[in-house]
């Protein structure tokens, strides 16, 4: 019984109950931008259903449960056999399966696919980042088994079904797979160079046997795994190759594939990480010996854009949680939302949160695209959004929580979980540091791709001074590498930020392009969130952000 005292007045009540797609302007106007018109009747109904599912009370619960019971290691069953499972909380089955039912791992194979899928990723990423970790890495295994048609034709009808299938049994016996991957090792990191699991070669043709240990390797509970390892002895990259794991082979019998232990990590917690050993492993070669690295490019292009488009729903939603709870919140004699440096704040994230949506949806498109000139133009947009969206991330989802005062530093309100989520697509697929030294070397090496990235900003030229401005500065920067390592992260920033502009001067409302061009490009704005210039409309710029159809 609640006391005579407690009397519950002013408090938002939760956010639910809504679509999380057909609320999200941004979103749903690059999706209407960049599908065939003959796919949006389809397209939109099927994202008002997920963002349906997403929004609602149902759907939030199990994510609040998955993430309060991480995932657990079984590694012997109860008469002391080692079987290195993973046992997960039923909701984060539920959620998994329904992402896989969502097609968020179907993207190759069906009309439209990454543009719709990109929509999807980032409106589920709002319900539960961690279930889509193997939901990414499915979808990125992909084009790397294409570098071998056998085994293509094999597996990625697994891989591209919208069927969850759990359970470890022979692949060939299940409806649906599951791809994790296994790449770091605990003396490299993201120096691959410096892997020292060994392949040897089995009689079997492009089979082989595997000795080593990964540090991380990502949904540990999945069928099937892609991992490098060296098959020469010796540095350099001469000897990395790229295998195929399976987690159960073809007799039913379990593949050697160790759990030494879960990671105890800062967020992602409804997804395990584990630490592999492998010891006489059974694997199968993909693509070239010795090609490895080549052979995973662009599965690792395709997993660094779910970082990007991960970081844009993660903000998304902490600027929806914040605008929603402002609009219901009152203080000093008026609502929040309506308070002119609150007001200044709730837009300032809703403009970085548009811009980080907006340029995610434009690089799905060029994947859609497929054609010489966007595949240029992704090997340094890429890159650059990596290293600036997910960078973004931290501040908007800590400055979103504020906006809840010390409703937002409780767990209950959900902020907590998506603070602690927000650094991890920075760290994912490379640091800061490696997507900023791999723009410089896609200007060095490239010369195609910065002539790409130059027609693609040019689009919007004569359109806003300070993009005109930005786009001539950029140019300076460019004349002279030498040295371009050191400022690396500077330029990586430059081309995100020229390029968001150019997109939103050319697609957004003339309100929103012309507080990005302020604020990012002309010098008009602050380090910290809420300093945007007083002239500007502000109360569109929430309005446009906020969560209601």
């Amino acid at each position: 019984m609640a006391g005579s005292t407690h009397t519950v007045t002013n408090q938002p009540p939760p956010l639910t109950g809504y679509d999380v797609y057909g609320a999200d302007q941004a979103l749903v106007a690059a999706v209407e931008r960049h599908l065939d018109p003959g796919l949006l009747d389809e397209v939109r109904g099927e994202l008002s259903a997920l963002g349906r599912a997403a929004g609602s009370g149902q759907l939030q619960e199990w994510a609040a449960q998955a993430d309060a019971r991480p995932p657990k290691l079984r590694a012997y069953d109860r008469h002391g056999h080692r079987i290195d499972e993973v046992d997960f909380h039923p909701a984060w089955h539920r959620l998994l399966g329904k992402g896989v039912g969502a097609g968020l791992t179907a993207a190759w194979v069906r009309p439209g696919g990454h543009v719709r899928r990109a929509a999807g990723f980032l409106v589920w990423t709002q319900v539960d980042a961690g279930n889509c970790c193997p939901l990414s890495m499915t979808h990125a295994a992909v084009p790397a088994l294409r570098t071998d048609p056998t085994l293509a034709a094999e597996w990625e009808p697994r891989l591209t079904s919208t069927v969850y299938d759990r359970g470890l049994r022979p692949a060939r016996s299940k409806a649906g797979a599951l791809f994790g991957m296994g790449m770091t090792e605990k003396q490299g990191g993201s120096d691959v160079r410096a892997i020292t699991t060994v392949a040897a070669p089995l009689a079997d043709d492009g089979a082989y046997e595997l000795t080593g240990h990964k540090w991380f390797c990502s949904a540990p509970m999945s069928d099937g795994f892609l991992v490098l390892a060296r098959t020469a002895p010796g540095g350099g990259d001469g000897g990395l190759t790229c295998f195929l794991v399976p987690r159960v082979l073809e007799d039913g019998s379990r593949n050697v594939f160790r759990l030494q232990r879960l990671k105890d990590k800062l967020g992602n917690r409804s997804n395990a990480s584990a630490e592999v050993e492998f010891d006489g492993t059974w694997a199968r070669r993909v693509g070239e010996e010795g090609r490895g690295v080549r052979t995973i490019i662009d599965m690792v292009a395709a997993t660094r854009l779910d970082c990007v488009l991960g970081s844009a729903g993660l903000m998304r939603q902490a600027v929806a949680q914040a605008v929603h709870h402002c609009s219901h919140r009152a203080a000093f004699g008026g609502k929040l939302v309506d308070k002119p440096l609150m007001r200044n704040v709730l837009a300032d994230l809703a403009l970085e949160s548009e811009a980080a949506t907006t340029l995610g949806l434009r690089l799905a498109a060029a994947c859609d695209d497929g054609g010489e000139q966007e595949r240029a133009f992704l090997r340094i947009a890429v890159p650059a959004a990596k290293y600036w969206v997910t960078k973004r991330c931290a501040p908007v989802a800590v400055e979103a929580s504020e906006c809840l005062g010390g409703n937002g530093y409780v767990e209950e309100s959900g902020m907590p979980r998506l603070v602690r989520e927000s650094p991890l697509n920075s760290i994912w697929e490379g640091a800061g540091n490696v997507q900023a030294l791999d723009v410089v070397r896609a200007l060095q090496r490239e010369p195609q791709a910065l002539n790409a990235y130059l027609h693609e900003v040019g689009l919007a030229r004569g359109a806003d001074h300070r993009l005109d401005g930005a786009i001539k500065d950029l140019l300076t920067d460019l004349a002279d590498l030498d040295g371009a390592e050191g400022r690396a992260r500077r330029l990586a920033e430059r081309f995100a930020l020229v390029l968001q502009g150019s997109l939103l001067v050319r697609f957004a409302p003339p309100g929103v392009a012309d507080a990005f061009c302020a604020s990012r490009l002309g010098g008009d704005g602050g380090a910290a969130f809420g300093t945007l210039p007083h002239s500007l409309d502000l109360a569109a710029l929430v309005e446009r952000a906020a969560p209601r159809e």
